[in-house]
């Protein structure tokens, strides 16, 4: 962390050893949980797999429930940010359908080793594991299987041994090239993390030995201690797992008396469950809501977070190392942040194996009573403790909200990146007036390619505040993407350049009053326009999505949902295109008409009370999203329709309107609608990255 502070940016070049490090974790992953499943599982009679199956099965059930339930929990802690982003290609990208028995099932277990497609592997170890079981002479197949665990044990504690230099290259470059403000964020996870893991560690797991055995709360954390104190400062449940089975047995003594072979059950318990996901694995199911928030991706509602359980449970079986990228995966969320998980491991995998071990102990202790028949419910310890930890989770959960909330000040700027952006490639010489241009009294003779050329200036209509095309930005200069086009263009004919406002309902009135020769404004081709005036061809293309207010996004995510609602009132500028599409798509709601785009802003800022949400196109609705952050957009599935953007051409004349086709081929092929599209409309390098703060830039001086 400190040669990362030093050497700030510099210290890039230590990504490769670390994703080096990464992979090397990886490569025994799979080999390894295929191994330990079938070898752990078969060892196994068909006695204790059976009673293990029912008794201990069902109390490992309980565990995992709150274990999955208190990651969840977590999300609620972290603070609500207010946050937008400008229109990305992600938006696009259909919901993956959940292919339960793909998922689980493998046709082909080769493949699903091949493409890391942990639960099916997962289930394929256990289908194994059990059936082998019941073979008679499976001590020929348990040695082999155990000699190369040994062997992939080996290779294991071969990485192990360069964990110090992986970490050093994971901390140095997090440390050198991670921004303050997502520190912070780390640092709220860091913290959420920890607090929930000793509420669980101290009381949620102890708690319930006291609750369902006579042994007492003291009874369970008092012995416990030096194991939790020592799989803490190792890092290792592994290392522990003698003193928490001599643990569980000493209370077995002292209250299991009567069946004398309860005191042996914990020898099967204890090393059979270190196969299973305990509850420090599945507290680490908060990461992937953690690297959503960070990431400022959205996981969905409710169902999400059901197959995410489901999923999280499944390829927990394995080691995180291979499950945290597979779900970042399959939820849409940057692989980046794995290298966080990574990171925050260095600290959370100490408390997690603190929590691994009072788990296994409080499994041991239940499973072995459940075994013994001796498992008891008494109603009145039940409700105390639900009360005592309903008070503990509400205090631990609203504590840090307003803890994160006060020591963690998030000022949003978004929309200031918008306002900040300037013109990429130099312009020529424009005057851009505020107010329609008088029209020219000029000679009509020959095309108007050719006056244009003769009066050596280019005089292109724009709207005023049509971001991302059009608009001023907060040095009152006019930018954007179709300006740049302007620009262009203008250097392409050898002209200067001149800029007149022009509304949108008003494109057919600045042609007939001839104030300008084209509107390169990012205007829709619509039917009704095209009968008014000549389009050039397409330059680029928009996708119509719904602005909606941040916390309804859910609602408009899918058709069936839509048709689902009842009473939706949904605005349209006038359209018959759009409209028509519309009430097609969503022919239960109340489709209305906005005559201006000064009625679309009133629900932008909250003043138009009358709708639910706006139809506009996805790349305008997240740049509104950025000065309106409560806003959000959605792009439905199936998608509503794609919209095509063009140039008006004065006069329809025909020499213009080739020439304007043939420039627009050519800045299609040599990439300058690309890089403009990539800055104004997707926002890349939109917010200028200032070099990282580091001693040997800032301090030292000894770079630049």
């Amino acid at each position: 962390m400190a040669l990362g502070l030093v050497l700030g940016e510099l210290a890039a070049p230590f990504q490769i050893l670390a994703d080096a490090y990464v992979r090397l974790l990886q490569m025994t992953v799979l080999p390894y949980m295929i191994v330990s499943l079938i070898a752990g599982l078969g060892s196994l009679s068909p006695g204790q797999a059976r009673r293990m199956l029912t008794r201990v099965g069902a109390i490992l059930a309980v565990l995992w429930a709150l274990s999955i339930a208190f990651a969840f929990l977590m999300r609620v802690s972290f603070p609500a940010w207010e946050t937008a982003s400008f229109f990305s290609t992600s938006l696009l990208l259909p919901a993956e359908p959940f292919d339960f028995l793909g998922l689980y099932i493998p046709t082909n277990p080769f493949h699903s080793v091949a493409n890391a497609v942990v639960p099916a592997v997962v289930l394929f170890c256990v289908v194994v594991g059990v059936a082998l079981i019941g073979v008679e002479g499976k001590e020929r197949v348990l040695g082999p299987l155990q000699a190369l665990s040994g062997t992939i044990g080996q290779v294991n504690h071969f990485v192990v041994k360069l964990t110090p230099i992986g970490l050093f290259a994971i901390a140095t470059h997090l440390a050198g090239t991670l921004r303050l403000q997502d520190l912070e964020r780390i640092e709220i996870y860091l913290v959420a993390y920890a607090a929930m893991a000793l509420l669980f560690l101290l009381w949620v797991l102890p708690g319930l030995v006291g609750v369902l055995t006579p042994a007492s709360y003291r009874e369970v954390v008092g012995p416990a201690r030096d194991a939790v104190i020592t799989a803490f400062m190792t890092g290792s449940l592994f290392v522990v797992l003698p003193m928490l089975g001599e643990c569980a047995r000493d209370v077995l003594r002292r209250h299991a008396a009567a069946r004398p072979e309860a005191e042996g059950y914990p020898d099967v318990i204890v090393p059979a469950s270190f196969n299973f996901p305990h509850s420090a694995k599945l507290l680490s199911l908060s990461f992937i809501p953690f690297a959503a928030w960070f990431s400022e991706v959205s996981i969905g509602g409710v169902f999400k977070y059901l197959q995410l359980a489901v999923l999280g449970l499944m390829t927990f079986f394995g080691s995180l190392t291979a499950a945290i990228p597979y779900l970042l995966d399959l939820f849409h969320i940057p692989q980046d942040t794995f290298q966080l998980f990574l990171a925050t491991g260095v600290v959370n995998s100490r408390v997690g194996s603190a929590v691994a071990a009072m788990h296994t102990l409080v499994l041991a202790i239940l499973g072995s009573f459940a075994l013994a028949g001796l498992l008891q419910v008494r109603r009145a310890k039940l409700v105390r403790y639900l009360v005592v930890t309903g008070v503990l989770v509400l205090g631990s959960i609203g504590g840090l909200r307003l803890l994160f909330e006060a020591a963690f000040e998030q000022e949003y700027t978004k929309d200031e990146v918008l306002a900040a952006m300037n013109t990429r490639r130099g312009g020529v010489e424009a005057v851009v007036h505020r107010e329609p241009a008088p029209g020219l009294e000029e000679d009509r003779e020959g095309s108007v390619l050719d006056r244009i050329r003769a009066r050596g200036i280019l005089r292109v209509g724009y709207n005023p505040d049509n971001p991302p095309y059009s608009f001023f930005n907060a040095h009152g200069e006019l930018v954007g993407f179709d300006v740049e086009m302007a620009n262009d263009l203008a250097r392409t004919l050898g002209t200067t350049l001149e800029f007149s406002p022009v509304g949108f309902t008003g494109i057919r009135q600045g042609m007939e009053q001839r104030c300008c020769d084209l509107i390169m404004s990012g205007v829709i081709m619509t039917p009704e326009r095209a009968e008014e005036v000549a389009f050039s061809r397409p330059y680029l293309e928009e996708h119509l999505a719904f602005l909606v207010p941040d916390h309804e996004r859910s609602r408009y995510a899918a058709r069936d949902n839509l048709r689902r609602a009842s009473g939706l009132r949904l605005g349209v500028l006038r359209s018959s295109l759009v409209v028509d599409r519309v009430r097609r798509y969503v022919p239960e709601a109340e489709v209305r008409e906005l005559e201006s785009f000064e009625e679309a802003e009133r629900f932008f800022e909250g003043r138009h009370h009358g709708l639910d949400a706006l139809v506009v196109s996805a790349e305008r609705g997240a740049v509104w999203s950025l000065r309106y952050p409560r806003l959000a957009v959605v792009v439905p599935a199936p998608p509503l329709m794609t919209i095509p953007l063009a140039y008006v051409v004065a006069e329809r004349d025909g020499a213009l309107w080739l020439f304007l086709n043939t420039w627009i081929d050519l800045k299609q092929r040599d990439g300058t609608i690309d890089e403009l599209r990539d800055y104004w409309v997707y926002g890349k390098d939109a917010q200028p990255r200032e070099p990282r703060w580091s001693i040997i830039r800032n301090v030292l001086g000894w770079v630049e």
